[in-house]
């Protein structure tokens, strides 16, 4: 048996409805459209509602989620508060004087980096591998309510 051989079992084939053949046919005149209006007389697009405002429109237009309620914290890490003096308490304010967080927002601090010197860092949040090198380096931790952002 050859490709050209190929051809589909008997009768599974049917010859298309030729339709709007004159009103002697059997699908003549109207062509099974029935009378007048829209759907008789060309194409609807597959996404009209009828007038309602289709779906496509009503979707919002970029995907994702944006959560109203989230915090960002302006993050700093232990090496990047290393630079301060030993025995100095560091806080968001210092840490905007120096310009090493953002003006606006509560303050993070991450464990990247090793802390040498005892400090007192006072933040809105801590991670625990910094609040374990902080207080390893002889320093302690104060957590600020995050209220206000500053």
């Amino acid at each position: 048996m050859k490709l050209h051989d190929l051809q589909p079992a008997p009768g599974s084939r049917k010859p298309k409805v030729r339709v709007g053949r004159g009103r002697a046919g059997r699908r003549g005149k109207t062509a099974g459209r029935g009378t007048k209006g829209a759907k008789a007389r060309g194409q609807i697009p597959a996404a009209y509602e009828g007038g309602q405002m289709p779906l496509h429109m009503r979707l919002p237009k970029l995907p994702g989620f944006r959560n109203p309620n989230k915090i960002t914290y302006n993050v700093v890490n232990l090496d990047t508060i290393s630079q301060f003096d030993a025995g100095i308490t560091v806080d968001p304010d210092a840490l905007r004087s120096k310009g090493l967080v953002r003006k606006k927002g509560p303050v993070k601090v991450l464990g990247h980096g090793d802390l040498t010197k005892p400090v007192t860092i006072k933040a809105h949040a801590f991670s625990q591998s910094a609040v374990v090198k902080i207080e390893a380096a002889g320093g302690s931790v104060e957590v600020l309510p995050a209220s206000n952002g500053n």
